[in-house]
């Protein structure tokens, strides 16, 4: 099961705070190369307009989380690369500038929805675009200020797409992992009721013939419900503890319980088991996959077929797959609209998840389940 606990929520909040901070640092280091870069060049006085708005947009970068950001920043680089072109200032957007609107459109294209992102990576290009009609180009080629903003533009696009599809396969994959996990406990959860309360309601039908008709044998009939509900409630406690657990995932398949007892508790019609002899070495998945098989079948016959007299259980194992047969002599026909419940379903998925099929129906004068499993065998 997946549980998400505190010190993971803390450690991703640390890992963001660091990162930003780290990018808190790239673009101080970005805007003072800047400064130096156009002192050098132009002059120290040319420095006045386009460095307090690479800051601005660096600083709109760092807080990129907050989702105007974008378009503050869009905005900002827009007009500050159209007063450059018309005061005839150095070309924006710089190095700085350039380099915060990549990582804010970086960040859209991977967090924003669909229709968002298309329009943040669009103003992103009409900003590259408007920067190369301001840097008056020639036929010598792209200016190195274009050249910049739409290299920036081009890597954050492609960065953005990568993530996002990576973030997408990882929650399909959580997804998929929560489904299962469901599943897992919607079929443990019918299995472990259904067979207990099953048990519960044939002794209690029990008790009453018993009642009118042996009295004196009343007492062992109540001692027999007892015991099934608290096998019942002892079941229940197994998977609540499941959805209580906060570690690693734990099988709720039974464990080295034999078949025997299980058939020895049916509380039904007389049930001959047969099994493979010596001692099987089916992986964990398998033994507790077999089990659950016999479990439901058996708790099938107690609640469709009262009829039936005898049920056998039969397991084989070839050394290439085993088979589980369960069949029961309780008249078959009445019995095709009661296998639309759960039970079927849950066996279905338990047989098919290990590559496993599953046939039920009439056989003979009553009912058939047939499960074969392939290489059971402990690996």
């Amino acid at each position: 099961m997946i549980i998400r606990s505190l010190p993971d929520v803390d450690e991703r909040n640390r890992a963001g705070i660091a990162a930003d901070a780290g990018l808190g640092v790239v673009f101080s280091v970005a805007v003072l190369v800047q400064a130096l870069a156009l002192a050098d060049s132009w002059g120290v006085g040319y420095w006045w307009f386009g460095g307090p708005a690479a800051a601005l947009v660096c600083g709109l970068a760092v807080v990129r989380r907050w989702r105007p950001a974008v378009l503050v920043a869009i905005v900002v680089a827009a007009i500050t690369t159209v007063v450059a072109r018309v005061a005839d200032l150095p070309s924006e957007p710089g190095v700085a500038m350039a380099l915060g609107l990549s990582v804010l459109v970086g960040a859209a294209v991977r967090t924003f929805p669909v229709r968002s992102a298309v329009a943040v990576a669009a103003g992103a290009a009409v900003v590259v675009a408007v920067g190369w009609v301001a840097a008056r180009p020639d036929a010598a080629g792209l200016p190195p200020a274009v050249a910049l903003n739409l290299a920036g533009w081009l890597t954050a696009l492609v960065t953005g797409l990568c993530l996002r599809l990576l973030d997408l396969r990882s929650q399909a994959a959580a997804e998929r992992v929560r489904r299962d996990e469901r599943l897992e406990l919607a079929r443990e959860l019918h299995d472990v009721v259904a067979h207990h309360v099953t048990g519960v309601v044939l002794q209690a039908q029990a008790a009453r013939v018993v009642q009118r008709k042996h009295p004196e044998r009343l007492d062992d009939s109540l001692t027999g419900i007892e015991a099934a509900g608290t096998e019942a409630l002892a079941a229940m406690r197994q998977v609540v503890g499941l959805l209580r657990d906060t570690g690693d995932v734990v099988s709720a398949a039974p464990g080295p319980e034999p078949l025997g007892e299980l058939v020895g508790r049916f509380p039904g019609p007389p049930v001959r088991l047969r099994l493979p002899a010596g001692e099987p070495a089916w992986s964990p998945e398998v033994t507790g996959t077999v089990y659950r098989v016999v479990q439901e079948a058996l708790t099938n016959v107690g609640r469709h077929a009262p009829r039936a007299r005898s049920v056998a259980v039969t397991i084989a194992d070839d050394g290439q797959a085993v088979t589980v047969e369960v069949t029961d002599d309780g008249p078959a026909p009445t019995r095709y609209h009661h296998r639309r419940g759960y039970g079927l379903v849950g066996m279905r998925e338990r047989v098919e998840a290990l590559g496993g099929t599953l046939r039920a129906g009439p056989h003979g004068a009553g009912w058939s389940v047939r499960v074969v499993l392939p290489d059971g065998k402990r690996r």
